[in-house]
């Protein structure tokens, strides 16, 4: 457990994950601005909601109600996606409401016996604690070709880590909502959007509806903001949940695109200070 009290990750094949974890947890807790009151903060939520997914069904909105006074959950800070109708919990979320409980602190272990490095399969064992005191709560996670979008092929080791440390701060914190993270390929790619997955892969900031490109709402955004363009890209990466912005498919792009507006729009000086997070401070010469 670090000096934070947030993450610690063990494991001979793991331990570079460990500052990933710790300046993740680090930069999404204390710099978000969540509204006061919980009636205030489900107003801002079913606003960003409706900018970001249209019209929301009856029962969308008595969950998303639910789960605003359950949590404090924000839609604008990314802690929840809506995908086919359902509400899913974000690890951005789940490590921000660990942070507002005390989080005591979060150990990652790799489940080598059950890993295959050749066949790209990891297995991680996350354990939760809630206090100094507390046994744990426990939580599997796993990743290999088969149950990864085939953009984040490569990235097998760091998903299965999250999908443990999701799972394990989901019972935690007895949340029954499923994580998007823990969503397989397929079920990221059900329905309609198959049939248009191989125009999606070779032309993903395209538009077919007359509508602009979405590459170029995101400059423009950047423009009209006045916002630094590498900060973004490194910001949309971590939101989509992909290596670098080019590899996220169409759907993760656009609900960036109308996140980073809501949120540019919203309260400008939070998402500068959000966006700061991401700048690597530069090394000193000796």
């Amino acid at each position: 457990m670090n000096s934070a009290g947030l993450a610690v990750v063990k494991g001979p094949v793991a331990q570079q994950l460990s500052k990933r974890r710790c300046l993740q947890a680090m930069r999404l807790s204390p710099g978000t601005k969540i509204a006061g009151n919980k009636s205030e903060l489900l107003r801002m939520n079913v606003k960003c909601a409706r900018r970001n997914w249209g019209g929301l069904s009856k029962n969308s909105l008595h969950t998303l109600a639910e789960l605003t006074n359950a949590y404090r959950i924000s839609v604008a800070a990314g802690h929840l996606q809506l995908l086919d109708g359902r509400w899913y919990i974000t690890h951005s979320g789940l490590i921000q409401l660990a942070f507002r409980r005390r989080c005591g602190g979060i150990k990652t272990t790799l489940a080598e016996r059950l890993s295959d490095p050749a066949a790209s399969r990891w297995v991680f064992k996350a354990t939760v604690y809630k206090s100094s005191g507390s046994k744990g709560f426990v939580g599997y996670g796993d990743a290999d070709p088969s149950n990864v979008s085939t953009l984040m092929h490569g990235a097998e080791m760091r998903i299965a880590e999250t999908r443990a440390v999701n799972r394990a701060l989901r019972k935690a914190y007895g949340i029954g909502l499923c994580s998007i993270e823990e969503l397989g390929s397929s079920s990221r790619n059900s329905g309609p959007e198959t049939d248009r997955e191989p125009s999606v892969k070779h032309t993903s900031n395209g538009s077919n509806n007359g509508q602009p490109r979405l590459r170029d709402q995101l400059c423009l955004l950047i423009r009209q903001h006045n916002l630094d363009p590498t900060l973004v890209k490194a910001y949309a990466a971590d939101f989509c949940g992909t290596p670098s912005l080019k590899e996220a498919n169409r759907d993760l792009v656009q609900s960036f695109v109308s996140h980073l507006a809501a949120c540019a729009k919203e309260d400008r000086d939070m998402l500068i200070c959000r966006l700061n997070s991401y700048a690597h401070p530069a090394e000193a010469k000796p």
